[in-house]
């Protein structure tokens, strides 16, 4: 059984590996607490004495302008709607650039818009966890990705709990039921297959279910 302190433990290990920064990815679909997962894990490192932050995939996010001037506003979260030579840059330089912060988007769900410099990663961040939908696709950009993180964990979550998560956050974030329902149905449910036809790419994979993490950041 997985549990968040095992989880902890393997990231102290791989952080003791070396004293360059230490980046760790979380890949998984739609809903499955990646970004919970994340917050968590974080949190635990520093405590243990690992200074460690998040920053997201999701920062990457095209705008609404964007996305409505090239066609893409009704499939919002596809791996096309997202700047991937931008998170690419942004790993290269959280790798190589240990002497200055490094300023990284984050993706503000009130609004539901990328925010730029909203997330500050210090010199002294030792772990650098970074989530999101794409971690293991395939293709450039996103193939790239693998040879600047040290690890990618995949999280896994029961489909009909993930799509309840999803459902609940949209309408949490504004979206009717009705509303909600269709997009996950019409629009997530394309990216979870996608997302996790990737899965066993991954270096570890992880039932979140059983971290007995509340659910409610991802």
């Amino acid at each position: 059984m997985t549990t968040l302190t095992a989880l902890v433990d393997a990231a102290i290990t791989l952080a003791d590996t070396t004293n360059d920064r230490i980046l760790l990815g979380l890949s998984g679909a739609p809903g499955a607490g990646k970004s919970t997962l994340a917050w968590h894990l974080a949190a635990a490192l520093t405590a243990a004495g690992v200074p460690a932050t998040r920053v997201p995939m999701d920062g990457f996010h095209l705008s609404d302008a964007q996305l409505a001037a090239l066609g893409r506003r009704e499939r919002k979260g596809a791996l096309d709607t997202f700047d991937g030579w931008g998170y690419l840059a942004l790993l290269q330089r959280l790798r190589t650039e240990r002497d200055h912060v490094v300023y990284a988007p984050e993706f503000d769900r009130t609004l539901e818009q990328p925010l730029a410099a909203g997330l500050a990663v210090a010199p002294d961040c030792h772990v650098v966890i970074t989530e999101g939908n794409y971690l293991l696709a395939p293709a450039a950009p996103w193939s790239s990705i693998r040879h600047l993180v040290h690890e990618i964990w995949h999280c896994d979550l029961d489909d009909a709990e993930r799509r309840h998560r999803l459902i609940e956050r949209h309408q949490r974030f504004g979206k009717s039921a009705q509303a909600a329902a269709d997009w996950v149905a019409q629009v997530d449910e394309a990216n979870a297959r996608q997302v996790n036809a990737w899965a066993p790419a991954a270096t570890r994979r992880i039932d979140v279910a059983q971290l007995g993490l509340p659910p409610g950041r991802d």
